[in-house]
């Protein structure tokens, strides 16, 4: 286990060699360059490579998906631009699979499948079911649901902008601590989504590489341990 630190930032390294980099993206950090100005997963990575091998310089670095900004969970980037066009391919073919803890309001039970169309609002960065939206769909399993909270397994089939959280609360099951989609969470509240497993096939040897991180400690994450 390895971690790279910058000031009280730390991010987690779960696996590196020549192609790829797999890591635990901070909660509240953004995956790249943003209107912020704060500092981004994509950037501080390319330094803790730059730093680590002393490479002269700009850094190759290919993003291949992304987490929201609030989200925390595994990642996996590109070394080579050879890596990231054949993961970029895994992506494009639903061949990496992701999945995800959520912990939603309601008593949902049992597993189930949802399937909309998903429309973006580039203005508002808002996202809504929409007939002339694209196709969205992922799987679901409740592990348990305690105290009118529910911890939810997901499996993301395609990767939409905020889908997990559209669709649920389109249903009325919003998550918990969602800023832009529960309208009753209450202000610094953090949202309970995670990205906890993460599995693909590597791009130069072919293994298939799997990463699995324990449900988050905190609250209401916390509840369900």
């Amino acid at each position: 286990m390895v971690f790279v630190e910058d000031g009280s930032l730390m991010v987690k390294i779960l696996y590196e060699d020549n192609h790829v980099l797999v890591v635990v993206k901070p909660i509240n950090m953004p995956v790249c360059e943003d209107s912020s100005g704060d500092m981004d997963l994509l950037t501080y990575l390319k330094g803790y490579i730059k730093d680590k091998y002393n490479k002269p310089g700009n850094v190759y670095l290919g993003l291949i998906h992304r987490l929201d900004r609030p989200v925390g969970g595994v990642m996996v980037f590109a070394k080579t631009s050879k890596a990231a066009s054949r993961l970029s391919d895994q992506v494009r073919l639903k061949k990496i699979d992701k999945r995800y803890y959520a912990v939603i309001y309601g008593n949902l039970s049992g597993n189930g499948v949802f399937n909309d169309k998903l429309l973006k609002d580039s203005r508002t960065n808002m996202v809504r079911v929409d007939s002339h939206g694209k196709d969205s769909s992922l799987e679901y399993s409740v592990v348990e649901s305690k105290n009118g909270l529910s911890l939810v397994d997901i499996n993301l089939i395609t990767g939409r902008s905020h889908q997990i959280r559209v669709q649920f609360s389109s249903r009325g099951y919003p998550l918990f601590g969602d800023q832009r989609y529960n309208k009753n969470s209450l202000v610094g509240e953090q949202i309970a989504l995670f990205s906890y497993y993460l599995s693909f096939v590597h791009p130069v040897t072919h293994e298939i590489m799997e990463f699995k991180e324990d449900i988050p400690n905190r609250y209401p994450f916390s509840l369900f341990k």
